[in-house]
């Protein structure tokens, strides 16, 4: 099964889940890896980093619910920073 979104495919026993109103998360229902976070209705897909293999040409340009992060946890990049708030509000109603 191939789930698309705009940049990347992933094929294989991909499952998906309401993880809350309006938000989804995917996740490989062999190994439980996680493999996105999806806002339903929206255009993006939170995928981990870690899932690609070349991460040389993937810009960093936001952090979400920073505002829930650990104190010492913070990036070196210019980043846009959105609350958690901030983020469902965008999401929740365009």
């Amino acid at each position: 099964m191939a789930v698309p979104c705009t940049h990347a495919e992933f094929e294989g026993p991909v499952q998906r889940y309401e993880s809350s109103d309006g938000f989804e998360r995917g996740f490989c229902s062999v190994c439980g890896s996680n493999l996105f976070f999806h806002p339903v209705d929206s255009g993006i897909h939170g995928i981990p980093i870690g899932l690609f293999d070349d991460r040389t040409e993937l810009p960093f340009k936001a952090e979400f619910f920073i505002d829930q992060k650990p104190e010492n946890y913070s990036f070196s990049d210019a980043t846009r920073k959105m609350t958690g708030e901030e983020f469902e509000h965008k999401f929740r109603n365009g």
